[in-house]
């Protein structure tokens, strides 16, 4: 790629990072929060390397992806600043140990079994991995454990010694009328752990289009694709 073929997806997403900024703004304008709360992860699920260097040289410091094969892929291609974290949002499955080696972060964490799965990956990997847990605030069948059973997971996963547990992390429903009512169980399973644990201080929940919920809802991390990159090509899965 030419210089200037690499300038212009970086000019693009530095400009709608610009305009999410202000939604963002917007949006804590509303409820009394600072805009300085929070923290933009830029998705490049089914993007190649050049949106991830993109998002970097725009001062985005958490990337995340999916999808284990395609950032193994990716990952290799890009030079990253020690300022910049890896996130797994997507399913863990059996794929621990790889991920845990790949990522800074883990955002899906549902079960005691995955996190001592992860815990010692990170032991072989010779990192402690920031943890996050799922829950599901959507009343359907996404993955996720109930908001009122996060905090039992919670004592579980805060004795092992090569993770870090941080928050909570949510994906809001498919309903935008119900999305306030959601995201505010995810606040309160938040809240919960935040009082219990003294490292928590991530409440990951709001996408491109319903981002104003989430952050009314108390949200410090919003994950986003869309709106940094565009419309995302063909779905790939792995």
């Amino acid at each position: 790629m030419s210089d200037a073929e690499a300038g212009a997806p970086v000019r693009e997403v530095a400009q709608r990072l610009e305009e999410l900024r202000g939604r963002i703004e917007r949006a804590c304008e509303l409820c009394g929060r600072e805009a300085s709360a929070i923290r933009v992860l830029a998705v490049t699920k089914g993007f190649g390397p050049e949106a991830i260097e993109a998002a970097i040289q725009a001062n985005i410091a958490d990337i995340g992806e999916n999808y284990l094969q395609q950032a193994q892929a990716k990952f290799a291609r890009v030079e990253w600043p020690s300022r910049v974290k890896r996130h797994f949002i997507g399913s863990i499955q059996r794929k621990a140990r790889k991920i845990a080696a790949l990522f800074d972060v883990v955002q899906t964490v549902e079960s005691a079994v995955t996190g001592r799965e992860l815990d010692r990956a990170a032991a072989q990997a010779g990192k402690t991995l920031d943890i996050l847990i799922q829950v599901n605030i959507a009343h359907d069948d996404r993955s996720g454990v109930a908001p009122e059973n996060a905090s039992a997971l919670a004592r579980d996963l805060a004795a092992l010694p090569n993770v870090r547990l941080r928050g909570v992390m949510a994906v809001g429903p498919l309903d935008p009328s119900q999305s306030s009512a959601a995201f505010a169980r995810a606040a309160s399973a938040y809240d919960a752990l935040a009082r219990e644990h003294e490292r928590v201080d991530t409440l990951s929940m709001g996408m491109t289009g319903d981002l104003e919920a989430a952050i009314a809802a108390g949200a410090t991390m919003v994950r986003v694709g869309t709106a940094l990159f565009g419309p995302r090509p063909a779905k790939g899965k792995e």
